[in-house]
């Protein structure tokens, strides 16, 4: 059975260039309720820890340097279905070939700086949502 909660962290360079708003407004349209929010600045070892599944790649170090270098937001996201959902929201992780009308399609500028994060489990959501948050910091 799917979760009914995922993470999502709206990235440094979308953050920069002041689009929280637009994505939020996208997140909400889409039926999902914020269960938790947070506007924060990962530390070069946070973004280590967060992305650890991937110390292993060739792209770790510029992932981990272009997530520690600006503010981002982090939320906890709820609605049935929602990881897959969100996946479906947020588009290919490649903006090139994101569908028309998803968030990395109008906000991404590359691949690598492609607008948000989204939690590509259940299992995933629960850990990456407890990496943001507690318990008592959700709603």
């Amino acid at each position: 059975m799917a979760g009914n909660q995922t993470l999502t962290m709206i990235k440094p360079e979308t953050v920069s260039k002041n689009n929280i708003g637009p994505v939020l407004k996208q997140i909400n349209e889409a039926g999902f309720r914020i269960k938790a929010m947070k506007f924060t600045h990962l530390t070069k070892q946070q973004a280590g820890e967060f992305y650890a599944v991937h110390a292993d790649k060739n792209f770790f170090e510029d992932l981990t340097s272009f997530m520690s270098s600006g503010p981002i937001v982090a939320a906890i996201l709820e609605k049935e279905n929602a990881v897959a959902d969100f996946r479906e929201l947020i588009g290919a992780t490649d903006p090139l070939n994101a569908a028309d009308g998803t968030i990395r399609k109008l906000f991404a500028e590359s691949k690598s700086r492609n607008a948000v994060h989204g939690s590509d489990s259940d299992e995933n959501a629960i850990t990456e949502c407890n990496f943001f948050f507690s318990q008592v910091e959700r709603f």
